[in-house]
């Protein structure tokens, strides 16, 4: 599946039982790989004022961890930002929070100013943009020059070992036949374990964001290589690379 359209068609189906479905395939662990991004992107801006726009945002997840770490840390945020181009994620997304600002677009197209952001974040949906380079280019144009783009998502994982082994099947057997008869939309979630197998690696991804003006600053991988969070800042603009 490569057409966006056909994309974002999935995610407002599935989108009623998403946060469940979350919660119940990732054995709650996501949830600690948030929490990690946010605590240690906070402690950065801890007397300052910032804007924080969340890609890809979905119905909110990572606007939750964003506020709670701020709050927790003492950190002031202005303005956070979700965006993304299904329209039944933002329908749940703005009941869950009411003061955040939304926008329903495309991660290539944001409809935000130029350097009016601190931090960018997107959480497990680059995956799911077919142009990503005009994504990352998008996140450098609304970046500050050294504000950051953080980014969680299932990279191309390793094969060997017992390990691997266990979670690909997961993966790619148990996550489809549970997220289907819960979501009764048993494409979506065929879909969703290939397009972890087929996103690109690691490498790739940091020379992406390299060339995008980016400095890749922390690149961490998460339980036995499943998740992978980069911490990149933005050194150049798109127009000088």
């Amino acid at each position: 599946m490569q057409d966006q359209e056909k994309i974002i068609q999935m995610f407002d189906q599935i989108a009623p039982s998403y946060d469940r479905l979350n919660r119940i395939l990732s054995f709650g662990i996501d949830k600690s790989w948030r929490k990690y991004a946010c605590e240690l992107l906070i402690q950065k801006y801890i007397n300052s004022k910032i804007t924080i726009a969340d890609v890809a945002c979905g119905t909110g997840d990572m606007i939750k961890y964003w506020q709670d770490t701020a709050y927790n840390f003492g950190a002031n945020i202005a303005k956070i930002i979700g965006i993304d181009p299904s329209e039944k994620m933002l329908e749940i997304a703005k009941k869950k929070h009411k003061n955040a600002v939304f926008i329903q677009s495309y991660a290539s197209n944001t409809k935000l100013d130029e350097e009016s952001c601190d931090i960018v974040s997107i959480s497990y949906g680059l995956r799911n943009i077919v142009n990503r380079q005009e994504a990352l280019n998008e996140f450098n144009r609304i970046l500050k020059i050294g504000g950051y783009a953080v980014i969680l998502e299932f990279t191309q994982r390793q094969k060997k070992g017992f390990i691997a082994k266990i979670r690909d099947f997961y993966l790619g057997k148990i996550l489809p036949k549970i997220g289907g008869f819960i979501s009764k939309n048993p494409s979506a979630y065929e879909y969703l374990p290939s397009s972890i197998e087929n996103f690109v690696s690691k490498e790739t991804l940091r020379e992406e964001l390299l060339l995008a003006g980016f400095e890749v600053e922390i690149l961490k991988s998460f339980s036995f290589d499943i998740s992978t969070l980069f911490v990149a800042r933005k050194v150049k603009f798109t127009d000088q690379i």
